[in-house]
């Protein structure tokens, strides 16, 4: 336990920050997982939105911050692909 009176507001200060956190970092966890399962794309900015301001707050490393959009955004773009429209025949092809 802290002692002096100094080392008791920092308890209480640190106690609050852990708190706010705590908070942002479970959020930017279930946006990851909803982001994964839906492929929506306004979950997808939520997710680098949630991901840049952890970075920003130290609260995770930029470069993982990087990370996680780039494993969401792969995961994006190969939903897209299955999503392909059938490709249309060529002028060329009908004229042979």
């Amino acid at each position: 336990m802290p002692v002096t009176k100094t080392a008791k507001r920092a308890l209480r200060s640190s106690e609050k920050k852990a708190v706010v956190n705590k908070i942002i970092t479970s959020r930017l966890s279930y946006a990851i997982r909803k982001a994964l399962k839906s492929h929506a794309e306004k979950d997808i900015d939520n997710v680098y939105s949630l991901a840049d301001r952890a970075a920003k707050k130290k609260l995770i490393h930029k470069n993982k911050a990087s990370r996680i959009k780039a494993r969401i955004s792969a995961v994006a773009l190969k939903s897209m692909k299955k999503e392909k429209t059938p490709k249309k025949i060529s002028k060329k092809v009908l004229k042979k």
